[in-house]
């Protein structure tokens, strides 16, 4: 190895085409089976927890809401274990459970802030 292959390497790596994407002002397309963030409708939810049940992850809990009819069970979905298998939004009946094609949420510092309440679900 010669001393000038690392200069020419640089040099190439310099003139050579960008690879990487410019996030967030440039993004990527996404496929249309693209699972993302969970989505709940508190006002079609019937409290049902189906979705706690079928989850494999066990990733989804049922906590106390207060709405405004009073408090109700609805889930609280935990996305650092989440598979997106989609089986809670196949089997929830009112179809208030959906997951979207958003990403954007996953970039956190602390994976703890990936627990989402039913209120931070909307």
């Amino acid at each position: 190895m010669s001393v000038l292959e690392p200069l020419v390497d640089a040099v190439k790596n310099m003139t050579s085409k960008q690879t990487t994407v410019e996030y967030p002002e440039s993004r990527e397309s996404l496929p249309d089976t693209f699972r993302g963030m969970l989505r709940l409708d508190m006002s079609t939810c019937i409290s049902c927890a189906a979705c706690e049940r079928i989850c494999p992850n066990k990733t989804i809990t049922m906590v106390e809401v207060l709405t405004y009819r009073g408090s109700k069970d609805m889930p609280m979905v935990g996305h650092e274990r989440c598979l997106f298998c989609a089986l809670c939004e196949e089997v929830c009946p009112p179809k208030c459970l959906t997951l979207t094609k958003n990403y954007e949420d996953f970039e956190v510092i602390d994976k703890r802030l990936l627990m989402k309440r039913p209120e931070e679900l909307e």
